[in-house]
């Protein structure tokens, strides 16, 4: 199973059986081992996920913390679990507080099996934030929190990619948090700013509690508007798919191709030339992958190449469903060249598929004219 695929299995159970789930072990019985499971972690290896670690540095006798995961023989992420019924707070922080700063963790996990909380030391080196970077529903799980829960992975855990997204995250949810508290209460301060291009003349308390109304109600109706225009625009081209529309989400930051994968990139469309027109063999970056589509589509999918990272990978998708591949160099894509055509032969015409495939040979003599 995929690593989507099994976080979606558990997030069907805690929304099926959360009612199970009212002690703490049951939780990480239930939820929390399968969770960093799927990441790829041997939760049965006592010396590579370490339950119930104490530290005689910390100062608290007896005090333990739930597991602490290495990687690379260091550990790395601290986690604190609670009953799903927990309401997680910073007063649980307390144990990962005093732990983050005597190992060498440099993310700590504050989990009641539902809610995943990744905190960080952002503000200040060595010293655990009190606001996560990162927080994750199960219970509501999408797309986005897929594409950043997977730099979590062990086989692509890179400390340094992490934090470099970890700041934006960490931000953006805090503005939107304030952007969402604004939509449903608009401040007096905030419907002034909005209307001093409109409204003329002083602002009495009658004209504010009007105006309140209606900013909180255009609010609304802009969000819903760019809803619908959103779905407009991917159910009017038979192309579209739900993925382009996330990926333009997730495109705030700029986005650079290396010479690299440029390079990977005229290494696959050369490969699969006799197979496909090598003009449909388009090149799409993001920001964890860069994508190797047919038609600029995503729902055509050629091959992905993750080569900004430590551990480089190719993933095939000649199976149905996406098969990453550890490459040591950009020769290696040589070696699934085959599984590169066949899955280009999948979105090629017929006539240009057979016409890369081999004749068969015959013992009859050729026709005399």
């Amino acid at each position: 199973m995929t690593i989507e695929q099994q976080i979606r299995t558990l997030s069907d159970r805690v929304r099926e059986h959360s009612d199970s789930m009212g002690t703490e072990e049951a939780v990480k019985t239930a939820v929390v081992l399968p969770f960093f499971q799927a990441l790829g972690y041997d939760v049965f290896n006592p010396a590579e996920v370490i339950p119930e670690l104490t530290a005689d540095a910390v100062g608290k006798k007896g005090e333990k913390v739930d597991y602490a995961i290495k990687v690379d023989d260091q550990i790395r992420i601290l986690v604190e679990c609670k009953p799903i019924t927990t309401q997680l707070q910073k007063s649980h922080l307390a144990q990962l507080f005093r732990y983050f700063t005597v190992t060498s963790a440099k993310f700590a996990i504050l989990t009641n099996g539902r809610e995943f909380q990744f905190y960080s030391d952002l503000e200040e080196p060595n010293k655990l934030d009190g606001r996560p970077f990162l927080t994750i529903d199960l219970a509501e799980f999408s797309n986005l929190a897929l594409s950043e829960l997977k730099k979590f992975e062990k086989a692509e855990f890179d400390v340094d990619g992490i934090l470099a997204s970890a700041e934006r995250l960490k931000y953006t949810s805090l503005f939107k948090s304030e952007i969402a508290a604004l939509i449903d209460n608009p401040s007096e301060d905030f419907v002034k700013l909005i209307a001093a291009n409109i409204h003329e003349g002083r602002f009495t308390s009658q004209i504010v509690e009007k105006y309140t109304n209606l900013v909180r109600a255009a609010f609304r109706e802009v969000i819903r508007d760019s809803v619908q225009n959103r779905l407009s625009s991917a159910l009017a081209s038979s192309e579209g798919h739900a993925d382009d529309i996330m990926d333009d989400e997730q495109h705030e930051e700029e986005i650079v191709t290396t010479e690299e994968e440029r390079e990977g990139f005229l290494m696959v469309r050369a490969i699969v030339r006799d197979t496909i027109d090598s003009k449909r063999v388009t090149i799409r970056d993001q920001k964890s992958y860069c994508g190797i589509l047919i038609d600029d589509n995503n729902r055509k999918p050629l091959c992905r190449l993750h080569l900004n990272r430590s551990v480089k990978y190719i993933s095939l998708f000649d199976s149905g469903s996406e098969e990453r591949i550890p490459i040591g160099s950009l020769d290696d894509i040589y070696n699934v060249a085959e599984r590169l055509r066949a899955t280009a032969a999948k979105y090629a015409p017929k006539s240009k598929a057979n016409a890369s495939a081999p004749v068969a040979p015959t013992d009859e003599p050729p026709t005399s004219p």
